[in-house]
């Protein structure tokens, strides 16, 4: 089965054709005629190439079809050419199809079958039996296909059916048919505008090619052909001249022809904007629009006086009052930046009277005057005003600023004296005769610039120095003057006057009254006392100052000061160091006291004076360390003030003291008994020290062997391995001797203990006696001697075996050689193990050092 002729409906219609052949074959009603058009061999795409007349032919026929895909006629008979042709022959021909859309007969389907059978057609699909419905039908018998109604392209771009032949038994000698109708597509939507009325703003004075914006238009009829191919352009433009638009035909972008937008002339143009399908062709179909482009305001246009002089004037000693409005004009748009002014003063106002600002409501320029005018000085003041906008000036023109001239008249006013200037000077020698005079204060009328019938009345006058004469303003001396007085500052002296005129108007001054020196003083020495300590110095250094001006200062000379019944030359020497400064050494080793040394110092003029300067000589390093004072006749003790280094020295002298007294006592009470005899291992033992945090509920009984056990067994305890530390209730104690030849007796007393620790580095050892029961120390010590000739070999032995490494050789990360940093004492060490000759031997109190003779003098006494 097949369908016979064409399957397309031109215009949405099956329809009948008229068939018209020749070079170009047109229909005129009912005549044809052949239509001949020359063109040259080569053809560009959509190329206009002629017409023919249709005119006659449409009043029987409202569709055309070319049988040329390359060529393309409109409704008014002008001929296309689709894409490019390259004709290769002579002559071409194509036929113009001209059909009815009301004829309702187009196409016929046909069975092969139908020569044995008796056919049957029928179909299915959209358009027929589903959406849109009735649309199409065939005849049963013929198999004609028929469009009942016209069809919207826009709606139904196309339908797929399917078409079955059968006989009338219902046999089915043919499969289905699909058929496949496009609509061709007409120009029956115009193009319609995105918007109705486009609104765009451009800024004055922009350049040619400035974007302004972009317009849009829609059309709903088949894209990609001459239907949907829209061209844009304006008509009209209000105001209409000059042109200062144009529109790009495709892109509907509209840009500025012209850089003479101005928006003082002109702030808004409206134009009518059209768009046209069929690439602008006159018959194609067009919509307009309106385009509103607004003119954006910029800074082109500068403030402008209305008036280029002005005169105004002002009253004398007036502030904060306006004395003169100036107005400006400005083409820009009102309450923007670009028409605010900003006024400024360019000339004549140095001396800061005037102030110009802007008022925000009107924009004018009110002048004000902040500092008084003096009539007396100036009368007239002229003054060059200028004005700016807010916002940066961008126009062409070279002057960026209006001006204008304004003359300000100071009127005359009464007013009282004038003290001119504030502060006056008069030059008085201090030390002066009381009484002396000199000139004052003067103020004057600043109208005759007199000072006749002003009075004068001191109102301050801090020292009572002086008196002002109320008629002339002069100042007498009513005490001495002193320049180098406390209150005096920088030799000058000021004192407050208050004048009067008739009228009682008054006004205040300051008269500075700059003392001129005398050489009245002579320099001394501010330092009083001066410390030499003698250990590390001879010497001290003395500066002496003088209140004086440096005219009658240094250089000084130093002298000692010749006292009767003194050798003062003998123990003391002077030595100049600079102009200010010398240095006093002492001579013949004088001892450590107190001395009273008188210096007389002399300035370049011979004015001098004498200080006595009280110098202690002190055994100390630095002077913070001696505080002591001495006679020097007597060289006895007046008072003893001990500085925190000497206070330390007593304290660990009294603790090494003690010390040396418990030894000696424990020395003693062991020389009573049987002297022990030490067994072989005890030189294996070491010494551990006992660290406690706080006392605990053991008691620790020490015996002849120097062990210590933990209490609390009522028999006696042998002692563990050697060095082995005994933990009772958080009591830490120490076993000092190994094996059980010696044991401890155990004290008891409601919980009190005593341990015996081990002196170390030459240190201290205590015993801590029970407390609360009665305590059994019997052979509490052997005697020193017996200690150390047992203890002295073996510990050589030990020190020797801990300096050799694996290898029997010295290791220098063993033990080290203990070197003692600085003087060595006299008394040695004082420690509980130190080597003692004798064990009570106590001459080497003799030889201690002087911080400690004042300690070791009062043990004696007691």
């Amino acid at each position: 089965m097949a369908a016979a002729g064409h399957a397309g409906f031109p215009g949405g219609a099956l329809c009948r054709q008229l068939l018209l052949t020749l070079a170009i074959l047109t229909a005129a009603c009912d005549a044809c005629k052949t239509v001949t058009l020359h063109v040259p061999s080569k053809l560009d795409a959509e190329k206009f190439i002629g017409r023919v007349n249709l005119k006659e032919c449409f009043k029987s026929a409202n569709a055309i079809h070319s049988s040329d895909p390359d060529f393309q006629i409109l409704e008014d008979g002008s001929v296309y050419t689709t894409n490019a042709i390259l004709l290769s022959s002579e002559k071409r021909t194509f036929t113009i199809s001209l059909a009815n859309t009301e004829n309702q007969e187009e196409k016929t389907i046909q069975s092969d079958t139908a020569q044995n059978y008796t056919i049957y057609y029928s179909i299915r699909g959209p358009g027929v039996d589903r959406e849109p419905l009735n649309l199409f039908y065939v005849e049963r018998d013929t198999g004609n296909l028929f469009c009942t109604r016209p069809v919207d392209r826009e709606q139904y771009e196309s339908f797929e059916l399917v078409a079955f032949a059968t006989t009338p038994d219902g046999y089915t000698p043919e499969l289905p048919l699909p058929l496949v109708i496009r609509i061709e597509d007409e120009n029956d939507n115009y193009p319609i505008f995105t918007e109705t009325t486009y609104i765009f703003a451009v800024s004055e004075n922009c350049r040619i090619g400035t974007t302004v914006g972009q317009v849009c238009a829609t059309d709903k009829d088949e894209p990609d052909t001459l239907h949907t191919r829209l061209k844009y352009s304006i008509i009209e433009q209000l105001p209409a001249s000059p042109v200062v638009f144009s529109m790009h035909p495709t892109t509907g972008v509209i840009t500025t022809s012209s850089s003479q937008l101005d928006r003082e002339v002109f702030d808004k143009y409206q134009l009518k904007i059209k768009v046209q399908d069929m690439d602008g062709q006159y018959f194609g179909l067009q919509t307009t629009s309106a385009c509103v482009i607004n003119i954006v305001d910029v800074n082109d246009n500068l403030p402008t006086f209305t008036r280029s002089s002005y005169v105004t004037s002002v009253e004398e000693n007036r502030i904060d009052v306006e004395i003169l409005r100036v107005t400006v004009e400005d083409k820009d748009l009102i309450n923007t930046a670009n028409w605010r002014a900003n006024f400024t003063i360019l000339k004549g106002n140095e001396n800061g009277n005037f102030k110009i600002v802007t008022d925000p409501k009107t924009n004018e320029g009110v002048l004000c005057v902040v500092k008084p005018l003096n009539y007396e000085e100036k009368q007239q003041v002229t003054l060059q005003i200028g004005a700016v906008n807010e916002a940066p000036y961008s126009g062409s023109s070279r002057s960026a600023m209006n001006t204008a001239t304004v003359t300000v008249n100071v009127q005359n006013q009464d007013e009282g004296p004038e003290c001119s200037p504030a502060v006056q000077t008069v030059r008085i020698k201090e030390n002066a005769p009381v009484g002396t005079q000199s000139s004052g204060y003067k103020a004057y009328d600043p109208d005759t610039r007199s000072s006749s019938g002003i009075r004068y009345k001191k109102l301050n006058d801090p020292q009572g120095w002086v008196t002002i004469n109320e008629n002339s303003g002069s100042v007498t001396t009513f005490r001495s003057l002193d320049r180098e007085a406390e209150t005096i500052r920088n030799g000058m002296y000021n004192v407050t006057v208050l004048a009067t005129d008739k009228d009682g108007r008054t006004c205040t001054g300051i008269l500075g009254i700059i003392l001129e020196d005398v050489n009245d003083n002579g320099p001394s020495i501010p330092k009083r006392q001066v410390i030499i300590c003698k250990p590390v110095m001879s010497s001290a250094e003395i500066v002496a100052v003088d209140p004086d001006e440096p005219i009658h200062g240094p250089p000084f000379d130093f002298s000692l000061e010749q006292v009767p019944n003194s050798d003062i030359y003998r123990m003391w020497r002077l030595t100049k160091i600079n102009d200010t400064a010398a240095r006093l050494s002492y001579q013949n080793d004088p001892q450590f006291g107190q001395y009273t040394v008188p210096i007389r110092v002399t300035d370049r003029l011979g004015q001098s004076l004498v200080t006595q300067v009280n110098v202690v000589v002190c055994d100390c390093v630095t002077e913070n360390d001696c505080n002591l004072r001495i006679s020097p006749q007597t060289g006895n003790n007046r008072g003893i003030v001990l500085g925190k280094w000497a206070i330390l020295a007593i304290l660990l002298g009294i603790a090494l003291l003690f010390c040396i007294l418990f030894t000696l006592v424990c020395g003693a009470s062991g020389a009573a008994k049987k002297p022990k005899v030490f067994p072989d291992d005890l030189a294996q033992q070491n010494l551990i020290v006992s660290n406690t945090e706080a006392p605990g509920d053991d008691r620790v009984c020490s015996t002849n062997g120097f062990s210590a056990h933990t209490v609390g067994s009522s028999a006696q305890g042998i002692c563990g391995t050697m060095g082995s530390g005994v933990k009772g209730r958080g009591q830490e104690t120490i076993e000092m001797v190994k094996g059980g030849h010696q044991t401890l007796e155990s004290c008891r007393g409601a919980g009190q203990h005593h341990t015996l620790e081990s002196c170390k580095g030459g240190g201290q050892h205590t015993l801590d006696s029970c407390r609360g029961g009665q305590v059994e120390v019997e052979n509490c010590k052997y005697a020193h001697s017996e200690w150390y000739s047992f203890t002295q070999p073996r510990l050589g032995e030990r020190v020797r075996l801990c300096d050799q490494d694996t290898n029997h050789t010295h290791a220098q990360d063993y033990v080290l050689t203990y070197n003692y940093e600085g003087r060595g004492s006299t008394a040695g060490s004082v420690g509980c193990c130190s080597e003692r000759q004798e064990e009570d031997g106590l001459d080497f109190l003799d030889h201690l050092e002087p911080k400690f003779r004042t300690l070791a003098e009062t043990c004696m006494k007691r």
